[in-house]
Order: structure tokens, then C-alpha cells, then sequence
């Protein structure tokens, strides 16, 4: 692996997939909130299905995932998912992915760390509060903050906080193109749920390999 030693100053993250993942969580909380809607009482979730939206804006999850709703309909589910997504995860969390404590640690000595993510308001900081994260990270910025593309809450974040040299690292196609329309390299993290094939300025196996390339 090429080290990317000294190139950046900063160092953006997605979330899911990136630095954990919460499917399994988040798959048990929208079955039960879809049972609490009549009409969706025939629809199964799973694991996969989460997977495959993962790293979409929350509204256009429901979208992808119902298209066959009408416009309340999908509004009454994304409230109810949205509902009790937030509740389990706090009683749940997601799964951490090897190393991320002290991969951080180790990073957060020479780059300042913050968090991009498409998820509602809320989710970061309830990664940051149940999984004692808050020293790593000096800001974050999400989708259902404003409700702009990533691309834009990036660009935020680099100019909120007067980054000259970030990267983004991410695990999904959409955030490669956000990064590339915000002007930030980007790092592929190819465990994660997407498949990246090319434009990366590198691609990482694991988390801890990060302490290595930069």
C-alpha cells in the first residue's frame, strides 16, 4: 500500500459501512414499525434490503424501498422507521468495525476527524453518544440537517472549518461522487456495502488500515 503520508490535513468519514454498521439493528426496527401500518403488514425486511439503500438520503430510501406508496403513505412510514430506528439503536447500537477506537485515536494526532453521513438528524450523534466517539470528532453534518445532498455538506464541513488538504473516506459509488463534486479525494472502503472501481485515491480492506496508509 502507496502511504498517503502528509498529503492531507483532515480526514471526513461517511458512516455506515465506514466506521460501523447498524443493519442488523435497523432491519429488526423498520419490521416492527412497518407492522405498525396496516397496508404494510405483507412487507418483509431484510438485512439485504437495508444494505442496498445504505448511503441514499433518508428520503430517498423510502422512495427506492416503496415505490408503490402514495405520498402520505410513505411519509407516515419513514416517521414510523425514522421513530423507531433512533429508539433501538439506543438500546442496541450497531457494530463497530475492528480497531475504529484506536485507529481514531492514532489519526487524531496528526488530522482533524469529522463525520458526513446521509442519515437523519440524530443518528451521528447517537454513534457518538453510545459508543463514546465525541473526543474524535470535531463536527459532523448530515442530511436531515438541512436536507442538501452530501456533495453540499461536505463542502460545509471544509469550509466551516477552513480545511485546506481533506479526504473523505467512504464504502459506497455515492459517496465517491460526492466527494468528487465537493473537490475531496477520496478513500474507498471497500469492506464496507458498495463497490468502488476506480478515481479512489486508495482503497482500505480494514479500518486499522488507515494507521498505515496515512
Amino acid at each position: 500500500m502507496d502511504s498517503l503520508q502528509d498529503k492531507f490535513d483532515s480526514i471526513i468519514f461517511d458512516l455506515d459501512g465506514t466506521l460501523w454498521d447498524s443493519t442488523e439493528t435497523i432491519t429488526r426496527a423498520w419490521q416492527a414499525a412497518l407492522a405498525q401500518a396496516p397496508y404494510m403488514s405483507h412487507e418483509v425486511m431484510t438485512r439485504e434490503r437495508v444494505r442496498s439503500i445504505t448511503g441514499m438520503t433518508y428520503d430517498r430510501i423510502f422512495e427506492t424501498l416503496f415505490p408503490a406508496l402514495t405520498t402520505e403513505q410513505r411519509a407516515e412510514v419513514q416517521r414510523l422507521c425514522s421513530i423507531a430506528e433512533l429508539d433501538i439503536l439506543h438500546k442496541q447500537g450497531g457494530t463497530l468495525y475492528p480497531d475504529l477506537a484506536e485507529t481514531l485515536a492514532y489519526l487524531g494526532e496528526k488530522y482533524k476527524l469529522y463525520i458526513v453521513s446521509n442519515c437523519q438528524s440524530g443518528y451521528i450523534e447517537l454513534f457518538l453518544d453510545l459508543h463514546n466517539m465525541h473526543p474524535y470528532f470535531r463536527a459532523h453534518q448530515c442530511y436531515g440537517t438541512k436536507g442538501n445532498p452530501k456533495a453540499d455538506n461536505i463542502k460545509d464541513i471544509v469550509n466551516d472549518h477552513e480545511l485546506k488538504s481533506p479526504v473523505y473516506v467512504g464504502d459506497t459509488f455515492g459517496d465517491h461522487e460526492s466527494a468528487s463534486k465537493a473537490g475531496v479525494p477520496f478513500i474507498f472502503a471497500s469492506y464496507g456495502f458498495g463497490q468502488v472501481t476506480g478515481g479512489q485515491v486508495a482503497t482500505i480492506d480494514s479500518f486499522r488500515e488507515l494507521k498505515q496508509l496515512l
